[in-house]
Parts: C-alpha cells; structure tokens; sequence
C-alpha cells in the first residue's frame, strides 16, 4: 500500500521534489487518453471442489478491463496487463507510453488492463468482511486471467481472439509480476507467455531486506548517520530509558504518539515503513521524469547539511548525557526535516490518529469497508508476508521495535474469524513456495528485475537465487541500477530512454518477437 504525498518547498536547502518533470507531448497524449471499459462477468470461485472456499457460490462479479486498438492487426497478439494493487484506470500509462504500448506498436497486438478482483470497480461484494475476503486468494486471481483470455470481447474486432488460439502474451509489475508468472506456470496451455517484471515470487514474513539498496546505494553519509540515531534510539529502548525517549520524541515534535512502534515508523516515513508511505522513497525513484520524484534524495541532502544553523545542531547534544557524553550526528537536521515536510501532512493535527501517524485503533482496522488497502493487507496477512522489519543483526535504518508482531496485530485487529473463513496465525508461505520460489520456470516465461529494487530479494534475481542460463523459452535479465519495474515506464521514443532501459526494452521487443515466431 503507498500513501504518497509530493512534500511542499521552501526556500533554502530545506526544500524536496516538488512535482514531476513535465513533457508537453506526453501530458497532452494523456489529457486525451480515453480506453473503452467493458466488464466481464466474472465467477467469485473458480474452484468449487476446494474445502478452502466452501460454502461455494456460483455467482459471479462484474470485473472491469480497459482496451487499447490503436496498433491492433489481424493475427496481432494480445497484451493483457495485469492490473495489481490497484484500480484498472491508475495503469492507463502502460498503454499510453509504458510496456504494453512499446509491445502492442512492435507487433501490431492489442493491449488490455484487467482490473484484478477485489480492486478499483471490480469488487465481488458491496464490503469486505472476513468472510467475503475468502475469494481474495492467488489461485482464484490468476485463475481470473486464464478465465478472461478464453471468454473476454473485444467489440469492434471481426473474429475472436480467445485463448489459445490466439497468443495472450501477460505482462505484470511488482505483485502482478508474481501473479504473471504464477499464470503462465499454471495456465500454459491457455497462455502463451508472460514478463514478469519485479514480481515477488518468493514470499517471506519478515522482509528486511527492504532496506539493502538503500543500505548499498543511499549516500554513505546520511546512511551512516541514520543508523548512529536508530542504535543510539534502540540502545535507549532496550534500557528503558523512558525519560530520554520521550526527550527524543517531543525533539521529532512527535510527543503527542504514545506507541514507541509508531513513533519509530513516523521518522522512517522519508526511508520507508510499513504499509504507509506518506512521502515518496527510495522505492519511487525513477528514470522517467513523468513519474520520478527526489525527495528521498532531498531528505538525505537535508539530513546532512553542513551549513544548518546553531539551534540545529546544538540539538545533536540533547541526549548526549544518555550516550555517555557522545553527540547524535546531525539529529537536528532529522529532527528538522520532520518537523517541517512529515507533520505538516498530518492535517487533522491529532498526529496520534490513524489519518495520521497512529496505527493502535482496532476500529479502524476493523472496518469492513471495500478499499485498496483492506485488500492489499489481507492478502498480505494469508499468503504473502512481506511484513517490512528491522535486521535481526547489522546495521539498521529503522528502529529494531519494528518487528512482525507489529504488521501482525494490524491483521488479527482487522480480520476477526468469520462463520467460514479465518486469517492463519502468520501468512501461509507455503502457498507461494508451491509455484516455485526462485526456481519458478514456465515456457515462455520471461523474468526482468532492478538491480537495485527494494523487493529484488523476493524477485527472480534475489541475491539468494541459484545462477540460471537464460535462454529464448526461458529469458531472464537482470536491470543494473534499475528500481522496481523501470521497464514498465516509456517514453514514447526509445532511443531517447536512458542505455540501459532501452535495451531491456529491445530485448523485451525481440523476446516477444521469438515467441510470436514459434507460434502455431
């Protein structure tokens, strides 16, 4: 889930990204962009032998898609991107400039967004209570995508492009990258193909690892710093030192947060926490300028400022008699830029309340309204894991009281046990590993990812996977200083695309290409 919010400027160094490089012949392209939306009456189950959804239904939910004919030709493939986390409409750019519209002018195919269920406008019922998450599952998602290619319409197209006769080609970022690669490996013989791109196709419960790029890559200095102010903090925790913690809180201007866990994922917010995301970080850098954003390198700049003033510096010695008289290495400057870019987007004021930086209100979690963020967590809270923590060792750039437990109380607060369906104690990890983690393969099943995504570790090119050989049935390629699905994002000219996104671009072109070829 990213609750995002581009930071306000001020003069001065204290200042983050503002907005978006802008491109005239873009923004008009989008300002027209206009897709035709159709809905296909989905089933709710797809498996009606399975014990895990029983009591079955035979009903079926209005699932939206999203067309694209601009390059389609007769005996062209078909482009079906999977819409993810999120409503069908937020990926209108892959079809505008992004992977799809590269794909679809390379082969005169037809491109299509399929909301996925549970998401946007394609929700099975009118809330979201335990018992109606049952449906919300991996299997019963891809099993949508096989489902969709073999009875999807295309008004205005003469003859039918179902599945398999003729090539449905997926292609998926970030969650929807697993589920591209989960649907090929379970419906290869209804899909011809797919490109999963940063697809977590390994899941965990604790995810540290979020952290690792950020940890190699980030400016050594502020990184450094970083890590000095969450030891010191921590050190500070495991004494008790309750005065001196409350010190550090009302020094961040956070006093009012009475749950230390909450406090500490409030300074994370420029770094990354979990779940929430109320400024953009490491994860939303981006080549395209049309959808970058520098405020983590702002926070870093403004972390170490070598020029801030005497009250902001003296403030590193505030808790130095905690510390046996050493300083906290530029906590003014952090303790500055959260008082001056993260509070101000808490605009009730009560910085204690879930609208806010509070997480500890059952109530709010419990609330069975439909919504992107119930979705994204329950599947969170079953299957996937992913719950952002601190290492259990080494460096850290948050607080080590950022553990499982705390992601895990959202998840039993949230979802009570129904008549018929109740969360596992902690997700199910076995459901992901039965696709194959990192030894996944499936024909035709190509794999791109970033060598410096925050979730490469749960990607096809983790650090922890065996070394593969791609090949024309089994393409792979691994993106160096890329983030989180780079290749889904185009500019309408890929000549003018940075080297090495163009190429991952052309090799994208012409992996297809072979496919298409072989086709029968």
């Amino acid at each position: 889930m990213r609750l995002l919010s581009c930071l306000l400027a001020v003069a001065g160094i204290w200042n983050c990204a503002t907005a978006k490089s802008t491109n005239a012949a873009l923004n008009k392209r989008q300002a027209t962009s206009s897709f035709p939306a159709y809905t296909i009456d989905m089933p709710i189950d797809h498996f009606p032998n399975s014990s895990r959804y029983a009591p079955h239904t035979n009903a079926t939910f209005k699932q939206h898609y999203y067309v694209d004919y601009s390059y389609y030709k007769p005996g062209g493939p078909v482009y079906l991107y999977i819409g993810g986390e999120t409503s069908g409409r937020s990926r209108f750019p892959a079809l505008e400039t992004g992977i799809i519209q590269i794909l679809m002018e390379a082969t005169n195919g037809l491109g299509v967004i399929l909301e996925n269920r549970y998401y946007g406008q394609s929700y099975p019922f009118n809330t979201s209570t335990t018992d109606e998450l049952v449906y919300l599952t991996t299997e019963q998602t891809i099993a949508d995508n096989a489902y969709f290619a073999q009875h999807a319409t295309f008004p205005g197209i003469n003859g039918s492009l179902t599945a398999p006769d003729t090539p449905w080609i997926l292609y998926g970022g970030s969650l929807a990258g697993a589920q591209t690669a989960f649907s090929v490996k379970t419906y290869g013989d209804i899909l011809y193909g797919g490109i999963a791109s940063s697809g977590p196709v390994v899941a965990k419960l604790a995810y540290s690892e979020w952290y690792a790029p950020i940890q190699k890559f980030g400016p050594s200095d502020c990184i450094a710093s970083i890590n000095a102010i969450v030891d010191k903090m921590d050190l500070l925790v495991s004494q008790n030192q309750t005065q001196a913690i409350a010190e550090l809180k009302a020094i961040f201007g956070l006093e009012s947060i009475p749950d230390i866990r909450d406090f500490a994922v409030a300074i994370a917010a420029p770094i990354g926490n979990p779940m929430f995301y109320p400024t953009y970080t490491w994860q939303e850098l981006n080549w395209d300028p049309n959808y970058a954003s520098d405020d983590f390198w702002y926070f870093c700049t403004n972390v170490t400022n070598l020029d801030a003033p005497e009250n902001v510096t003296a403030v590193d010695y505030a808790l130095a008699n905690y510390t046996n008289g050493e300083a906290w290495a530029n906590l003014g400057n952090y303790a500055r830029y959260i008082q001056e870019f993260v509070i101000p987007l808490c605009t009730s004021g009560d910085l204690n309340s879930t609208s806010c930086f509070g997480t500890q209100d059952p109530a709010y979690w419990a609330d069975t309204t439909n919504g992107v963020l119930r979705s994204y967590l329950y599947s969170s809270c079953i299957e996937q894991g992913a719950y952002q923590a601190a290492p259990a060792y080494g460096p850290s750039l948050i607080s080590r009281v950022i553990d499982v437990n705390y992601t895990q109380q959202w998840c039993n607060w949230a979802y009570p046990a129904g008549k018929y369906n109740s969360i596992p104690p902690t997700p199910d990890l076995s459901i992901y590993a039965s696709y194959g983690a990192y030894n996944i393969s499936a024909d035709r099943l190509a794999f791109i990812d970033g060598s410096s995504d925050v979730w490469l570790d749960m990607c096809y090119h983790s650090n922890d996977a065996p070394e593969r050989t791609s090949s024309d049935l089994h393409p792979e390629l691994l993106i160096e200083g890329s983030g989180h699905h780079w290749d889904s994002y185009g500019i309408l000219d890929i000549d003018a695309e940075p080297q090495f996104i163009r190429n991952a671009h052309l090799w994208e072109i012409r992996t297809v290409k072979k496919w298409l070829r072989d086709f029968q």
